[in-house]
């Protein structure tokens, strides 16, 4: 049988602006050719990644050897990854280059011109809408490679100077809309944390009851840039524990199916951001209300089950948003109050609720570029968060394929 060849030819100069900025671009060659062989009978072409991770949790920024997704926005460049660069996905995720748990980012260009720099986000199932610990991962990138210019953005109001820190404001564009981050950067030029204003937060439903394996669970549904379902364990005999992970995946999968098509994660105005992205497993580590003046902060731990069976080591960022909106629901937290969320790996991000909008609220209230639906009557109660975190790189990689390898883009092995 002939092998089957895919030969993709990148232009750059096509994707030129007033869609892409001359900075991003420059991290890729242009132009350049890839060939992609199906059957693994050639070499597949070398990807040049920078390897970060965000309180334990990994992220691979891809920096060379991929096209640049396509699209009008991000999340149509999502799109475009999703039927271009799946090869690519897995070449950088599989065993023996990543694992089950990977995660990682293609860089694209902003939406617009008000935004730095655009991301697509994968993980071993696929493509993700949002990614808090992503996010923070990529701003500290985005600083440390020289993609922001400090001087220039000190120019510009982009940034000031607090006392002996640099706090620098960086706009990012993901699939579930743009984010506004602010990371601070300290006399040796490090950054020490990122902040960043994620899209508008909502409860969906709650109280649930999901039938699974370890009897009736309750499931409250919300949404942080992708829909999660939200269990307490308190009072149950589930534990957060690496020694429980593999039951907890079992019944994140559970939950996740029992949530297929299901009303309470449909999202109320694009289709491609509807579906139960991940299950937050969690319990009170001190489970203060802030109506008790002698309370100290609300900290919670957990185990966010994502994708198909996939681990988050960190706290979960975008989780952490949809967390924030469950606890304004409930009368937890008030605007200004932090919520300190910690992972399995034991990092911990600080969280907030900034501000709440209510149905009804006059549209010039909101901020357009953050919120991205409509308060109409009937629409949900808008919740704007905020969450912090901090990364560090580990790894710069040039990742590659020998024609002879027998397994080629590599394997999984759960």
């Amino acid at each position: 049988m002939p092998r089957r060849r895919r030969r993709l030819v990148i232009d750059l100069d096509r994707l030129s602006p007033p869609c892409v900025n001359n900075e991003i671009v420059t991290i890729f060659s242009a132009p350049f050719e890839a060939v992609y062989d199906l059957d693994m009978a050639s070499a597949f072409p070398a990807i040049q990644t920078v390897d970060y991770h965000t309180a334990g949790e990994p992220f691979r920024i891809v920096t060379g050897g991929t096209p640049i997704p396509e699209g009008a926005t991000v999340l149509d460049r999502r799109t475009w990854a999703q039927e271009h660069l799946d090869e690519a996905r897995s070449f950088l995720v599989n065993e023996p280059r990543g694992h089950a748990d990977m995660y990682g980012c293609f860089v694209t260009p902003p939406d617009d011109d008000k935004g730095d720099l655009g991301v697509v986000f994968f993980h071993k199932d696929g493509f993700s809408t949002a990614c808090g610990h992503g996010t923070i991962a990529l701003v500290t990138w985005a600083i440390d490679s020289g993609l922001i210019d400090i001087p220039a953005a000190l120019e510009t109001c982009k940034a000031r100077i607090v006392g002996e820190e640099t706090i620098v404001k960086v706009v990012v564009d993901a699939p579930s809309g743009r984010l506004h981050t602010e990371a601070t950067i300290d006399q040796d030029g490090s950054v020490t944390q990122v902040q960043f204003w994620n899209v508008a937060a909502f409860v969906s439903e709650t109280g649930i009851e999901v039938s699974t394996s370890h009897g009736p669970l309750s499931v409250d549904v919300s949404f942080g840039g992708a829909f999660y379902g939200s269990v307490a364990l308190d009072g149950t005999d589930l534990c957060l524990e690496p020694s429980s992970l593999d039951q907890l995946i079992k019944l994140g999968r559970e939950i996740k199916t029992h949530f297929e098509d299901h009303p309470a994660v449909q999202h109320p105005t694009e289709t491609r951001l509807s579906e139960m992205y991940g299950v937050i497993f969690h319990r009170d580590v001190n489970p203060a209300t802030y109506d008790d003046p002698t309370s100290t902060l609300l900290h919670q731990r957990n185990v966010t089950v994502f994708a198909d069976g996939e681990v988050d080591r960190s706290p979960c960022g975008s989780g952490t948003s949809a967390q924030l909106a469950l606890l304004r629901y409930r009368g937890q937290l008030r605007v200004g109050e932090p919520f300190l969320n910690e992972g399995i790996a034991g990092g911990i991000f600080r969280g907030q609720v900034e501000s709440v909008i209510e149905p009804g609220t006059p549209r010039q209230d909101a901020e357009p570029d953050s919120w991205g639906y409509g308060t109409e009557p009937d629409a949900p109660t808008l919740v704007g968060t905020s969450v912090i975190g901090s990364a560090y790189q580990v790894a710069s990689c040039n990742f590659t394929l020998d024609p002879a390898d027998p397994i080629g883009l590599g394997f999984q092995l759960r």
